[in-house]
């Protein structure tokens, strides 16, 4: 009798009965108040949220009040109003590092972003072995900390470095003597600056595009090989449109590393020579601990930090809209 019955309670959909600990858990769930679980929620976050606030939050309030002083960091604070932000467009030398900063966007991000495009290009049409090894070689500098970089790339321009090297042994082969100087020269400091970003950010964008190719279906390659499409054309037409989020990341990825911009050029040139190289972050530290002006360099911070929302916002509206 015991044997039938358990076969109808089984039958009829009702689940046995599990161990005392179990029916003391599912009790304690029943009997919770609906808004119960999303505090216990906010308590396993609060420390969390308490790190952001203290090391981020609090620091960034404090920053845009600072902003509105005058103040070298030890005296007393006059009340400045908006005039340190007036001076990051109206002082010569902190409008030319905003256009320093531009010119690094384009080595920093848009370069990056169009070589990874054509090398993921041509690997689409090709297969290529020991493509693991190849990724994590070019995905390397992300993970080299840029001091590091900053000096290798210090020996790398520097007199007898392989880049004059090399240019040595083409002018003994009769072409134009291309040696410089090239992290003391005030037309080529900037450009050589910015190349080092190039090396170090095409590894993080080609990584980004080959692991949007692989979502993308073959089928739609061989469609359009089947239409006549040549590599140019299939591109943009398949590549192109697949890995438009891939895009949206690797720009705000590689443009936010722009804008934050100071150990490579506090170690490789110092924003020399004269001003060439000096950037916002660079100036950030230089106004504050150099100069005295804690509320202009906070006022400086405030204005990167809105470019940096401005531009993540921009980005992800000009990528994700032509996508829509």
């Amino acid at each position: 009798m015991t044997t039938v019955a358990r076969q109808k309670t089984r039958k009829s959909g009702d689940k046995p009965s599990g161990t005392r600990a179990a029916r003391r858990a599912e009790g304690r769930v029943k009997n919770r108040a609906p808004g119960e679980s999303r505090n216990i929620g906010w308590l396993y976050v609060l420390p969390a949220l308490a790190v952001y606030g203290a090391f981020l939050l609090w620091p960034l309030v404090r920053g845009i009040q600072f902003s509105f002083y005058n103040w070298d960091g030890l005296g007393s604070a006059t009340w400045a109003g908006f005039s340190n932000y007036t001076s990051t467009w109206t002082d010569p030398a902190l409008r030319g590092s905003f256009g320093h900063l531009l010119i690094l966007v384009v080595f920093y991000s848009i370069l990056p972003c169009v070589i990874a495009f054509v090398l993921v290009a041509a690997l689409s049409r090709t297969k290529i072995r020991g493509m693991t090894f190849f990724r994590t070689v070019l995905f390397l500098p992300q993970v080299i900390a840029m001091v590091a970089v900053a000096v290798a790339w210090q020996w790398v321009y520097s007199a007898d470095g392989p880049v004059n090297t090399t240019l040595g042994w083409l002018h003994d082969i009769g072409l134009p003597d291309w040696r410089h100087g090239w992290l003391g020269d005030f037309t080529f400091a900037l450009p050589a600056v910015g190349l080092v970003g190039t090396w170090v950010e095409i590894g993080l964008a080609l990584v980004l595009f080959m692991a949007g190719v692989q979502k993308i279906p073959r089928e739609l390659y061989e469609a359009a090989r089947i239409d006549g499409a040549g590599a140019i054309r299939e591109f943009f037409a398949v590549t192109l449109p697949g890995l438009r989020r891939e895009l949206a990341v690797a720009l705000t990825l590689t443009t936010t590393m722009s804008i934050r911009n100071f150990d490579l050029i506090y170690m490789a040139t110092g924003g020399g020579p004269g001003n060439a190289t000096k950037v916002p972050a660079y100036e950030v530290y230089n106004r504050t601990f150099n100069t005295g002006e804690v509320g202009l360099g906070c006022a400086i911070g405030i204005t990167m930090a809105v470019l940096l929302f401005a531009a993540t916002a921009g980005i992800g509206r000009l990528v994700e809209g032509k996508g829509a």
